[in-house]
């Protein structure tokens, strides 16, 4: 699988994340919702018992787990960018995945997919030296994202691309508006459900973010308005 314009597997299916265990929003109720689950892996949130509590609800509800890693940068939520030297990213990448996979293993889960949070998240798609220590630390782990450095490196070493798309952000161009920025964050319910529904045939997978005000009603709309228009929802 490539990151190009159309990943379906199959027509008609389409997956719906969020990112939890970040201490912001109601994990649980999200979990009804969505079918895949970006937990935060302790650099930029979340704890080992949070991790737990997570993964052992994802398992209930047959959600898949993805370990959403970050820069070590808990003061400002892994929301800037940092130089860290790529043998250091490496290893701090492979330390936030290897501890949500013992975790998620012990809850009779697995981590499924790799996706960057935040600041990293935007850096790997430019940057490719970070994008390659990303990879490197991670495995043979499918790879959640948009167009850029960490998808296109990832597709030319095998390894699975997941294309993603974000109904409740502003896209500037081929990329999301800065939050810093007036609009960056769409609020607006029926704005949000326009976008996915607008988004699902372009893209493989939705994101709902968990911090954002009004995230599972968000999600609970998102979802019924895919499953109306006849989209099968499933996760990665």
């Amino acid at each position: 699988m490539t990151d190009g314009p159309d990943q379906h597997a199959e027509p008609g299916i389409v997956d719906l994340n969020a990112d939890l265990g970040e201490e912001v929003t109601d994990d649980e109720a999200l979990l009804g919702f969505v079918t895949s689950a970006n937990v935060a892996c302790g650099y930029h949130a979340g704890s080992a018992p949070i991790m737990r509590r997570v993964c052992a609800l994802a398992a209930g509800w047959g959600v898949s787990i993805g370990a959403q890693v970050s820069y070590a940068d808990r003061e400002r939520f892994g929301r800037v960018e940092l130089e860290v030297a790529s043998s250091v990213l490496t290893e701090q990448v492979a330390d936030q995945v290897g501890t949500l996979a013992s975790i998620a293993a012990s809850e009779g889960v697995e981590v499924r997919y790799l996706k960057p949070h935040g600041a990293l998240y935007h850096r790997v798609r430019r940057d490719p030296e970070q994008a390659s220590a990303v990879l490197a630390g991670s495995g043979a782990l499918p790879v959640l994202g948009m167009p850029g450095s960490l998808l296109s490196l990832a597709a030319a070493a095998g390894r699975e691309t997941i294309l993603e798309g974000f109904p409740d952000r502003a896209y500037d161009g081929d990329s999301l508006r800065p939050r810093d920025r007036p609009g960056a964050l769409v609020t607006d319910e029926s704005e949000i459900v326009a976008n996915a529904l607008a988004l699902a045939p372009v893209v493989r997978s939705l994101c709902v973010h968990g911090d954002s005000p009004g995230a599972v009603a968000h999600a609970r709309e998102v979802r019924w308005a895919l499953e109306s228009a006849g989209w099968e929802l499933r996760g990665l």
